[in-house]
């Protein structure tokens, strides 16, 4: 009966080891050349991952970023140099694989946008309080209000020492 359980525990450790290597999955193959694969660092350290969205194609580890590394380093690979890589993937994908895309008139939002949102923000806060203030009505005091008040001013700090002294 030992002999049994101990059988089948060995059984389900075997099965469960080997599970491992089948759900593993391949390493991403490195260059064979390290200078290929520093280029490769360089240029996709520049791009952004297209499913990811705020990670470098360098530091993403999805499927589409590991194509899109094994298709610049065949580039790399057939002497292209890296501006022709950049367009490559320009022409491929779009400005938007750039983390910096160019400045052209297509892209003029995306580079001024923020500061034009900023300003009208600004503009937007100092009309408000202009306004703000302008509607509220000035109002003095009578020497009769002032008198009242520091009569009260008085009556509260006498109040607050005679607490303190309890």
């Amino acid at each position: 009966m030992l002999r049994k359980a101990l059988l089948s525990t060995l059984l389900v450790f075997a099965v469960a080891g080997s599970m491992n290597l089948v759900l593993a999955k391949d390493a991403v193959p490195l260059a064979d050349d390290p200078v290929t694969e520093q280029r490769l660092i360089v240029i996709s350290e520049e791009m952004r991952c297209l499913v990811c969205q705020n990670e470098s194609l360098a530091g993403s580890r999805s499927d589409l970023a590991n194509d899109l590394r094994r298709e610049i380093r065949i580039l790399i690979k057939e002497g292209k140099t890296d501006e022709q890589i950049r367009s490559f993937m320009v022409e491929r994908y779009g400005d938007f694989v750039l983390y910096r895309p160019p400045v052209k008139p297509i892209t003029w939002l995306l580079w001024i946008g923020p500061f034009v949102i900023l300003l009208a923000g600004i503009i937007g806060l100092i009309v408000y309080l202009r306004r703000r203030n302008q509607s509220m009505p000035g109002t003095t005091l009578s020497d009769e209000d002032n008198r009242r008040i520091d009569a009260l001013l008085k009556d509260a700090k006498s109040s607050s020492t005679e607490n303190a002294h309890d």
